[in-house]
């Protein structure tokens, strides 16, 4: 029970995204989504000291949780890559 509210919180906040502001904070902080596979996202995203190395820990967790969903959903193994350059 707990899990799927956990679910749908998260679809919630997605959807109420805006792809463009997501997209200028992670090329402010350097990330494009292309650059890696979606399991290497989910690294980054679940390693402590890698948030850090990105800057990932000083941000709130809505936009935490937006930025993930970006990156993974354009990572360079996903139907819709973005990739640095195109």
């Amino acid at each position: 029970m707990k899990k799927l509210f956990l679910s749908l919180v998260s679809i919630g906040i997605i959807t109420n995204l805006s792809a463009n502001n997501i997209a200028n904070l992670a090329q402010q902080l350097g990330l494009y989504p292309g650059t890696k596979a979606t399991v290497q996202w989910e690294r980054v995203f679940s390693n402590e000291r890698r948030m850090k190395r990105y800057g990932l820990d000083r941000l709130a967790y809505d936009k935490l949780i937006k930025l993930k969903y970006y990156l993974i959903e354009h990572a360079a193994d996903s139907k819709q890559p973005i990739v640095p350059g195109l």
